[in-house]
């Protein structure tokens, strides 16, 4: 009697076992080197249909194991997982149990560590992965790779170029010879062109030229013209060695008409307006070669 109970649970178990799910689990190596590509399979067997469920793909192993590749294949009997990873810290790192539920049953793998060494030495020579490549480039590619570079070069030669001119040329004073003639010379045009001349307007015309005959040898040649009389002028004017004598006759003929002018003693036609207004600014034009000629002088 009790030999066929024994016998009826033996083959309880069997038969047990033949229709329960079997899972297996293996690591190719226990000790590797840091970055090497290890493996770890899971198999589970006698399914019968039956779903498994697990964590996704490359989130089943902890931290520091980088998985590289998560295979996963079922069929109706198996499923079988295959998981690439590396490790690259140094040290012993734990593979804990891995969990799987089938059915509502829960199956899980045994634990393994990994020992992760450093193979490598002080004394090893590091070599390229590849060989160095050499590479011919063009004109172009230089431009490419060098254009900002020489933009910006060009950019401040540019710069300087620009600020050395203005110094040299650009920042004329603005009580220059050259100022001043080409100020007059803008006023006498702006006379000439309120036609005073030919509307017969003499009286404006002499006090206007004058004026600005005045303002002109006070600023070009450092004589209070402005101020003084027209003989106080003429005086001052023959003892200073600057003006020449060409541009004294000019100026003492028409400031003296123009105070005849004036006071209604003289009543001059055109063509001596037209006369005085062109040797006033021929007065004007040349008044830079008695500068030049002073400063020769002055230099000998």
């Amino acid at each position: 009697m009790k030999l066929k109970k024994l016998l009826f649970v033996f083959c309880f178990l069997i038969c047990a076992n033949a229709f329960s799910q079997i899972l297996s689990s293996s690591v190719e190596k226990k000790t590797i080197a840091l970055g090497e590509v290890n493996h770890i399979v899971i198999t589970i067997n006698n399914l019968n249909n039956e779903k498994v469920s697990a964590a996704r793909e490359n989130e089943l192993l902890p931290f520091h194991f980088e998985e590289i590749k998560d295979s996963i294949a079922q069929t109706q009997d198996v499923y079988y997982r295959r998981i690439e990873f590396a490790v690259f810290d140094e040290g012993k790192f734990t593979i804990p149990e891995l969990e799987f539920k089938v059915n509502g049953k829960v199956l899980k793998t045994i634990p393994y560590e990994i020992d992760v060494i450093n193979t490598a030495q002080k004394t090893d020579q590091i070599n390229d992965i590849m060989n160095n490549k050499e590479v011919k480039l063009e004109a172009t590619d230089y431009w490419e790779l060098y254009k900002f570079y020489i933009l910006a070069a060009i950019a401040v030669i540019c710069l300087i170029i620009a600020i050395i001119m203005f110094i040299k040329y650009g920042r004329k004073p603005k009580d220059s010879p050259v100022v001043a003639t080409n100020q007059t010379l803008k006023e006498l045009e702006s006379l000439k062109k309120k036609k005073y001349v030919e509307s017969g307007n003499y009286r404006s015309f002499y006090v206007e030229l004058i004026d600005i005959s005045r303002k002109f040898i006070a600023k070009q040649y450092r004589v209070p013209a402005d101020v003084l009389l027209t003989d106080d002028l003429i005086d001052v004017m023959k003892k200073n060695n600057t003006i020449s004598q060409e541009n004294e006759k000019i100026v003492e003929e028409v400031f003296l008409r123009g105070d005849l002018v004036k006071f209604a003693k003289t009543f001059p036609d055109q063509a001596t307006m037209e006369k005085d207004f062109a040797d006033i600014r021929d007065f004007v034009k040349r008044s830079s070669k008695d500068l030049e000629f002073e400063n020769l002088r002055k230099d000998a």
